[in-house]
């Protein structure tokens, strides 16, 4: 067995929550004021470092927006296998689905903003590995509402599904939600309603 020495592991690990950080205010200052609005120097003083150290990290903005785009396709993906994989009915697979994905859609607003507005931004690679894991994603969703919904076309669930997720990616627009509103239950309740009647 191989020994790591503390201090490189204790290296490794601050590298790796910088690096969390540049992600976070990167996701953050792109959503608010747009991928090419913001600069090096900007996410540099976002991260309490100068502009520069950012490329001991990532290759440039674009690696980071890459990197954000499509690491959240990847973990919706991974939470939608790993939904399916308990092979529960197909009522309780569609309730674990959409409690994971309100989850997401509260947890990480900024995220699903900067998908919105900043797509197009990606390489063409990056790009098109993103609409392919969203579609994978849909399709996914699609199959457990078969089950439910076997008079609707594949169609008429696809154009459903894409309703509901603009429900639940609602969080990223919604500022202005009074405290004390539990939003998780609202949209949950509501994608339900959508689903399964």
């Amino acid at each position: 067995m191989t020994h790591v020495p503390a201090g490189q592991t204790w290296r490794s690990t601050e590298k790796a929550k910088t690096r969390q950080r540049y992600l976070d205010e990167a996701a953050r200052l792109f959503a608010s004021r747009g991928f090419h609005a913001v600069s090096i120097d900007d996410l540099g003083a976002a991260v309490g470092v100068s502009g520069p150290a950012l490329y001991r990290h990532f290759r440039g903005k674009e690696a980071i927006l890459s990197e954000i785009l499509v690491g959240v396709s990847e973990r919706l993906m991974a939470g939608l296998e790993a939904t399916l994989a308990e092979r529960a009915e197909p009522r309780e697979t569609l309730l674990g689905l959409i409690d994971f994905h309100v989850d997401f859609a509260v947890s990480e607003r900024d995220v699903i903003r900067l998908q919105d507005r900043e797509l197009a931004s990606l390489p063409e690679a990056q790009n098109r590995a993103v609409r392919t894991l969203q579609r994978r994603y849909l399709d996914g969703w699609v199959e457990v509402l078969r089950a439910l919904r076997p008079e609707a076309t594949q169609a008429e669930l696809r154009v459903l599904m894409q309703g509901v997720f603009g429900l639940l990616n609602s969080t990223a627009h919604n500022s202005a939600v009074a405290k004390g509103t539990d939003v998780r239950r609202i949209l949950a309740d509501a994608a339900a309603a959508v689903l399964l009647t």
